[in-house]
């Protein structure tokens, strides 16, 4: 390889490292802190028992701020759920897919073991792991997080679709969030992010029906995806273009198109400022 094409490749792959980690990072974080305030509004302290209606204000406010700080970063994914729903409409690449979940799961992971680091042990109990009500079958709760997340998919599509809207879609989620709460809290506690329920999970070691917050939300997911983006508002990528996508390509190549513009634009600077010397002679 000829050496200017060896330092442009190099420069190329350090840009586009630089994005991805940014991204990975905001993941990690955002993840993190969603978990901290949401299983924390859920902790039963004795003089002051959360209710539903606070668990759900909480999380809506904690999603509208995650999402204000780090949706130009990394897309505000927060969840795996929401990254398959990505993965399946070809918006975002097989490779910053894994990653993203690998950090949400690790943030969710952090956030958890903060949380329960600085409660006191008298009111870590069952510390907001994601359980079915007695009352309530594991098909019934599998359709519940189904449905919630589909509904929570659908508004992350249509509150972040640039064709649909241009403004910032942190207050539209964070209601899509209180909303799933408000009813989900009766079967399951509300999942609705398999992330949320890993974090938990692990630094208590609970994983009797863990499965159900997996199985339930990557579903909704999925068919979340396919409605917005085959039925409602299909969009007019070729099988080439997805398969870019999904490959990582298409990343790379947006990145390449970035130092003809620089070098263009620097060109034609000089060419103006040339005829400007012209023009004073």
């Amino acid at each position: 390889m000829e050496p200017g094409r060896r330092s442009l490749a190099e420069t190329l792959v350090c840009r586009l490292c630089r994005t991805i980690s940014k991204a990975v990072f905001a993941e990690f974080l955002a993840t993190g802190l969603y978990v901290f305030f949401g299983v924390g509004s859920a902790l039963r302290w004795p003089l002051a028992l959360p209710s539903m209606l606070q668990v759900a204000i909480t999380f809506n406010l904690a999603t509208a701020v995650i999402v204000q700080v780090t949706w130009k970063a990394s897309g505000a994914h927060v969840n795996p759920a929401v990254t398959l729903a990505f993965l399946v409409g070809s918006q975002i690449s097989l490779p910053r897919a894994v990653a993203y979940v690998a950090a949400q799961l690790a943030g969710a992971t952090a956030g958890a073991a903060l949380l329960y680091g600085v409660t006191p042990g008298d009111i870590r109990d069952t510390f907001g792991v994601n359980v079915v009500r007695s009352s309530v079958s594991t098909g019934q709760a599998v359709a519940v997080e189904l449905v919630l997340t589909l509904q929570l998919v659908l508004c992350v599509f249509a509150s972040t679709d640039s064709r649909q809207t241009t403004g910032s879609p942190a207050a539209t989620i964070g209601a899509s969030v209180a909303v799933g709460h408000l009813i989900g809290i009766y079967f399951t506690g509300c999942s609705m992010n398999p992330a949320r329920s890993f974090g938990s999970a692990v630094i208590v070691g609970k994983f009797a029906v863990h499965w159900i917050f997996w199985v339930g939300p990557l579903t909704g997911a999925v068919l979340a995806s396919l409605i917005y983006n085959f039925i409602l508002f299909p969009d007019t990528k070729t099988l080439a273009q997805r398969l870019a996508i999904l490959t990582g390509t298409a990343e790379v190549q947006e990145v390449e198109g970035v130092e003809p513009q620089k070098k263009e634009s620097q060109s034609s600077s000089e060419d103006t400022e040339m005829e400007n010397v012209c023009q004073v002679a």
